[in-house]
């Protein structure tokens, strides 16, 4: 057994598959004088730590459960002139994700406010922060669920442990007493310790109406409205260009999943 096939069996035990898979090129590299020794190594090790972030990030993307796998650099902010980039781009910084702050996406239908929620969600699983996305509707059934085989708490746990929660279409509808209690229990549980993106289609202002009880509304509201960037997406509507055999002068977003 040669030197280097001892060298590859000892990657492979030692579970290395990124310098397994570079080390041909790099070994060619430092044959041909292009690097030294210590060189040989640094680069070695650098490609097992962009093999394993590569890896992470796409466990996470993965379990964030994502419509569609959106990026700010694919949205065409020029297509609308009244969406605040300058605003979801610092957004985009992930500040607010390390201050525990959540953010609002409001607007009509159509303007991009799920596309830009899961956007911010990609860019904070770059980050290396750990995220979940769900409707809204789907996060309420899923807790109700746990009130009926009692498992209640072990499922508020669970959506309580992502550094960023992402509720799609929040507000559509009245909320009844037990969803209002349980979006009560929610909040309070990751207030100062996650990130809440809330995309909806009525202003926050419109909230209070949709709960049956005002002082659990205000509860609620409270920690959400008053501590959350609040960012207004008006404008014209991605969705008349993705019509079958439609192509428009604008570029529209790459998918349809996920442009609400």
């Amino acid at each position: 057994m040669t030197r280097q096939h001892q060298l590859e069996t000892t990657l492979r035990t030692l579970k290395l598959s990124g310098m397994l898979e570079t080390l041909e090129a790099r070994l060619a590299q430092a044959r041909a004088g292009e690097l030294g020794h210590l060189e040989f190594l640094q680069v070695l090790c650098e490609d097992e730590i962009n093999r394993r972030e590569a890896a992470s990030l796409i466990k996470r993307v993965r379990q964030a459960r994502f419509e569609a796998t959106t990026t700010l650099e694919e949205f065409d902010f020029a297509y609308n002139a009244k969406i605040p980039a300058a605003t979801i781009r610092d957004l985009a910084a992930l500040r607010f994700v390390d201050k525990a702050e959540s953010v609002i996406l409001h607007g009509p239908v159509g303007v991009g406010k799920t596309f830009v929620a899961q956007a911010l969600g990609h860019q904070a699983c770059r980050a290396g922060h750990t995220v979940v996305f769900a409707k809204t509707s789907r996060l309420l059934a899923d807790l109700a669920g746990g009130h009926a085989d009692r498992t209640w708490g072990t499922r508020l746990r669970r959506w309580a442990r992502p550094a960023v929660l992402i509720l799609d279409d929040f507000a559509m509808r009245d909320f009844t007493t037990a969803q209002a209690d349980d979006l009560y229990e929610l909040v309070t549980e990751r207030m100062d310790r996650g990130s809440l993106i809330l995309t909806s289609n009525r202003a926050p202002v419109d909230w209070y109406p949709l709960f049956p009880n005002p002082v659990v509304a205000e509860s609620v509201l409270d920690r959400l409205i008053n501590t959350a960037h609040h960012v207004l997406m008006d404008g014209r509507s991605y969705r008349p260009n993705k019509r079958p055999g439609r192509r428009s002068k604008g570029q529209p977003l790459p998918d349809d999943d996920g442009i609400d």
